[in-house]
C-alpha cells in the first residue's frame, strides 16, 4: 500500500482544499491528513474560524481522506513519516523547497495550487460585504 500524508490548517474548506485532497489521493492507496490542533495554530499566529474538532469532522466526510491526524508542531512531520510508514508527502507548491529535507526519508511532491481561491481571499470578501 503506497500512503500520503498532507498538512494544514483546512479552515473553510473550499473546492482548492477538495481538489488538493483529490490530486493527493491519486498519488498513493492511503490519504493521511495532518490538521493543525487549535493551539499548533496560536502558535502559527493564525485563528481558524472552526475549532479542531469541527475541522476535523469536515475532513473525515471528504471520501478521499482515509485518517486525520492532530499537528501538534512543525517537527512532527519527520516523525510521521516514520511512524505511519509514508511513502509520499504533499503541500501546496507555495511551500515549494521548504520540505525538502524530508526526501531523505519519502517522496516529496508540491501539487499547484487551484488558482483564484484561498481561505485568506475568503475571509477578505467577508469582510468587505
Amino acid at each position: 500500500m503506497r500512503k500520503v500524508i498532507t498538512y494544514g490548517t483546512f479552515d473553510l474548506l473550499h473546492y482548492g482544499h477538495i481538489l488538493l485532497f483529490q490530486r493527493a489521493k491519486e498519488l498513493g492507496d492511503h490519504l493521511t491528513v495532518a490538521l493543525s490542533t487549535d493551539e499548533f495554530n496560536a502558535i502559527k499566529k493564525k485563528i481558524a474560524y472552526f475549532s479542531y474538532e469541527k475541522r476535523k469532522m469536515m475532513l473525515e466526510a471528504i471520501k478521499y481522506v482515509d485518517e486525520v491526524i492532530p499537528e501538534q508542531c512543525w517537527e512532527q512531520k519527520k516523525l510521521d513519516i516514520t511512524k505511519f510508514n509514508i511513502d509520499v508527502f504533499v503541500m501546496g507548491d507555495d511551500w515549494a523547497g521548504k520540505f525538502d529535507e524530508l526526501k531523505a526519508f519519502c517522496e516529496v511532491v508540491y501539487l499547484e495550487r487551484t488558482p483564484d481561491i484561498s481561505t485568506t481571499s475568503i475571509k477578505t470578501n467577508l469582510q468587505q460585504t
